[in-house]
């Protein structure tokens, strides 16, 4: 496994609707295990694959909660409920975070790294991981949704990294 470079604002990548992964396949296994390992790296909470400058509905996530690590492939918002408000922020921009408004609870279905059917529901932060991260297969960053975007101190490391 490998540590990728992490595609930075304002790189086109980032603004490109990534293309379905139509057959897990070992190149596509070893990139999430390598984005999983970037994102640890970067101490961030979740990485797309645009992030590491590849077009693939990749996206892997990491709360720190009972949930665990999250693997997924073509992942898509299937059922929504409820809203929170509050800071993102994204390795991708770093220095910037942002009030976005999300759904409190969110039902994401995909694949996972072997291509079985994956069906997770998700509130708070494991919500708002898994929004921000679809949001970048879609070339749509936390900036072009937020309410208010702010610089933040370089000694910060702000609320959520995605």
């Amino acid at each position: 496994m490998s540590i990728r470079i992490i595609v930075k604002e304002p790189d086109e990548v980032l603004h490109k609707r990534a293309k379905e992964v139509t057959k897990v396949t070992p190149n596509v296994q070893k990139l999430l295990d390598d984005m999983a390992d970037t994102m640890y790296d970067a101490e961030g909470v979740g990485l797309a694959a645009p992030q590491v400058g590849i077009l693939k509905r990749l996206i892997v996530i990491d709360c720190g909660d009972e949930t665990g690590l999250i693997k997924m492939i073509n992942p898509e918002i299937i059922a929504s409920e409820g809203e929170q408000f509050g800071p993102e922020g994204c390795l991708s921009i770093p220095g910037i975070n942002g009030d976005v408004r999300r759904f409190e609870t969110v039902t994401v279905k995909g694949l996972d790294r072997e291509g079985k059917e994956l069906i997770i529901t998700g509130s708070g932060l494991l919500s708002r991981a898994f929004q921000h991260e679809i949001d970048h297969l879609d070339g749509v960053l936390f900036t072009d949704i937020a309410e208010k975007v702010y610089e933040i101190a370089a000694d910060q490391t702000g609320p959520r990294r995605n």
